[in-house]
């Protein structure tokens, strides 16, 4: 029977989201790199297997899958620690399905649908806060309006609060390409390149 692998589970990210699975009756192994830290987890989630796995070693991360399962990875800063889950998935002929927000890392991704195609392999990048959010509340939007041909979509943080990781990630992507959709194709931009300024509650904000 296939399964749910949650790698990354003792991560902030990843306890937050064995919790939404297991409120919701999915029982996820729950992975990652230290025994000590996933012993914990079973107690405080009302009991779940876990597995040990490193990046580092990316043939621990291959065994947790078989063809079929899904991985649930929340492993980041993903540019530096993402690639061994993914490759993982593919090669299992697994499903696979990140939290990444780094564009270049979404970009490695959509680099593999070939290889993950033949594989039997469905990947699903960047299913996180960073754009889930927003691309619901634009498809919600463009169903109540079907004749509109554009959405804008802004993100804006009234106060500090991003996890450690979601921080690494931020530094890592200052010194990657960026990447845009342009008449159809994905071409290089520069990171910031464009800016435009969205009205919120009356006041206007910029964005890149």
């Amino acid at each position: 029977m296939a399964k749910i692998v949650l790698f990354g589970a003792t991560g902030y990210t990843g306890r937050l989201t064995a919790q939404a699975l297991i409120a919701r009756g999915a029982a996820p192994v729950l992975a990652g790199r230290s025994a000590e830290s996933l012993a914990a987890l079973p107690d405080e989630l009302g009991g779940a297997a876990t597995a040990v796995a490193d990046v580092g070693e990316p043939a621990t991360v291959r065994a947790l899958l078989e063809p079929g399962d899904v991985l649930i990875t929340t492993v980041g800063p993903f540019l530096r620690y993402g690639t061994a889950a993914l490759d993982a998935a593919i090669d299992a002929g697994a499903h696979y399905i990140d939290s990444t927000g780094e564009g270049p890392f979404i970009r490695s991704v959509f680099d593999r649908d070939q290889r993950a195609r033949a594989a039997g392999s469905a990947l699903l990048s960047a299913f996180g806060f960073d754009y889930v959010p927003g691309n619901l509340a634009a498809g919600l939007a463009l169903r109540a309006a079907p004749a509109a041909t554009r959405a804008d979509i802004g993100y804006f943080m009234d106060r500090p609060g991003t996890s450690g990781g979601t921080r690494t990630s931020m530094a890592g992507m200052l010194f990657e390409p960026g990447f845009a959709l342009r008449d159809g194709a994905i071409t290089p931009e520069q990171t910031g390149a464009k800016v435009r300024s969205f009205t919120v509650a009356g006041s206007s904000r910029s964005g890149v």
